[in-house]
C-alpha cells in the first residue's frame, strides 16, 4: 500500500470525525436539556417554597379575632385607669378645699375672747347659724355655709356646710383647769359613678383661757 499524502482525509477518518461530532452535539444537547430540567425543577421548588412561606406567615381569622380582643382589653384597662386617676385627683382637690374651709372656721373660733378675769367667753356665742348653747352640758352647736374654693364655670359651684360643736372639757387631774374643744365637720358632695355622695372633713382644736393668771381661774 502506498502512503497517504498529507492533508488528504480518508473516508474512515471522516466517518470517525462525523460520529465524534454527532456524539459531542448529542452530549451538549443532553447537557442543555438537563440544565433546563434542573432550572425548571429549581423554579418549581422555589415557587412551592414561596407558597409554603406565604401560607405559614398569614394569620387565621381566630388569631385576628383574639388579637383584637386582647388589644381591646388592654386599651380599655388603660382608659379606665386614666379616668380613675382623674377622678381621684378631682376628689383630692375637693377634699383639700373643704379642709381649708374647716381650718378657716377653726381660726375664727381662735380669734374669740375667753378671759375669766373679765368674765367673757365668746366661744359660747359664736356667730353661727342656728346657734344654741346648753349651759348645763356646756355644749354649743351651730353651722355655716360656704363655697368650695375651686375653679368655677357657669353655675357648677359646690356648697359646703360646716357643722360646728363647742364643748367644755376639764383636764384630767386638774379641778380648776378647763379647755374648750371646737370641732368643725365640713360636709360636701361629690359626683361619683353611683351619683352624688356626701363626704366629711373633720377639723378639731383645743383652746384654753386667754388669761394665764391662775388666781383668775
Amino acid at each position: 500500500m502506498g502512503a497517504v499524502p498529507c492533508g488528504v482525509k480518508t473516508p474512515a477518518i471522516e466517518s470517525k470525525g462525523i460520529l465524534k461530532g454527532k456524539r459531542l452535539a448529542l452530549m451538549a444537547q443532553e447537557g442543555r436539556g438537563k440544565a433546563r430540567a434542573e432550572r425548571s425543577h429549581d423554579q418549581v421548588t422555589a415557587s412551592e417554597s414561596e407558597r409554603e412561606v406565604a401560607v405559614f406567615s398569614a394569620f387565621t381569622l381566630v388569631e385576628v379575632v383574639m388579637s383584637l380582643a386582647i388589644a381591646t382589653l388592654l386599651f380599655s384597662g388603660i382608659l379606665t385607669a386614666y379616668i380613675q386617676m382623674n377622678r381621684q385627683a378631682e376628689w383630692a382637690g375637693y377634699a383639700l378645699a373643704a379642709h381649708s374651709i374647716g381650718t378657716h372656721q377653726i381660726e375664727q373660733a381662735r380669734s374669740a375672747v375667753w378671759d375669766y378675769s373679765i368674765n367673757k367667753n365668746e366661744l359660747t356665742n359664736l356667730n353661727l347659724l342656728a346657734w344654741s348653747y346648753n349651759a348645763t352640758t356646756k355644749v354649743g352647736t351651730g353651722y355655716t355655709t360656704s363655697i368650695l374654693d375651686l375653679p368655677i364655670s357657669g353655675t357648677n359651684i359646690v356648697v359646703v356646710t360646716n357643722f360646728v360643736t363647742v364643748k367644755m372639757l376639764s383636764l384630767t387631774g386638774f379641778t380648776n383647769a378647763q379647755v374648750q374643744m371646737v370641732t368643725v365637720d365640713t360636709v360636701w358632695r361629690f359626683l361619683t359613678l353611683r351619683g352624688n355622695r356626701l363626704f366629711t372633713n373633720r377639723t378639731a382644736s383645743y383652746f384654753g383661757p386667754d388669761n394665764q393668771d391662775a388666781s383668775s381661774l
